[in-house]
């Protein structure tokens, strides 16, 4: 009976930690999806120019799409206990996403701010949450909406502003092809949401030195 316990719960115990363990990059499942890629356009996998690149591409999507397996949060962790209640804003963050309608990049700036409530956290794990958000692919709507959501109750905020610009590939080399053009998306949390010169006041910081 005892050992029927113990064989229980190694069972569950293994589960749990296979459940809890990250998932990977199926490397050798994009490298063959590249191939496939590569021949239906045209070209010949077998070339010696694209020999190397499904391996290429394989490692290029581990890295674009790393913030699949990681979680933001974690920067947002470490808090600083401050009295201070005025507007902290940390300005173009540039960032590097990927567009999931056409898995194209859209390559921008955030800017994200807050309104403390009694605690602070580092300058630049503002920068890492943009940075694993950022390594997914998405749309930019829900992007500016992810950060601003993580940041109002992972820090207990009295308000958050995230406004992003960005340029999209899928705007600029294909389709309508209008270089230049940037999209700007913003989610207003709490106070920047319920006050209007507060809103303000954070867009003059955001914007206000721009000639």
């Amino acid at each position: 009976m005892a050992r029927q316990e113990f064989a229980a719960d190694f069972t569950m115990t293994n589960e749990s930690n296979n459940q809890n363990k990250k998932p990977t990059v199926d490397h050798d499942r994009i490298e063959a999806a590249v191939r496939e890629i590569l021949a239906a356009v045209g070209e010949d996998p077998e070339r010696e120019g694209l020999l190397e690149t499904p391996s290429r591409v394989a490692r290029m999507y581990a890295e674009l799409f790393s913030g699949l397996h990681e979680d933001p949060a974690v920067h947002l962790k470490k808090c600083f206990t401050e009295k201070y209640d005025e507007i902290v804003l940390v300005k173009d963050v540039a960032f590097n996403s990927m567009c999931e309608h056409h898995l194209l990049p859209f390559i921008g700036r955030a800017h994200v701010a807050y309104l403390p409530r009694g605690k602070v956290v580092g300058l630049s794990k503002i920068g890492r949450v943009v940075e694993v958000v950022a390594r997914r692919p998405q749309v930019q709507e829900r992007m500016t909406e992810t950060i601003a959501d993580l940041m109002m109750s992972d820090l207990d905020a009295k308000g958050v502003a995230v406004v992003i610009e960005a340029s999209h590939s899928c705007m600029v080399i294909r389709g309508v092809r209008k270089p230049g053009s940037e999209c700007v998306t913003s989610a207003m949390r709490g106070t920047f949401r319920d006050n209007l010169s507060t809103r303000s006041e954070v867009m003059t910081l955001i914007y206000g030195g721009r000639k």
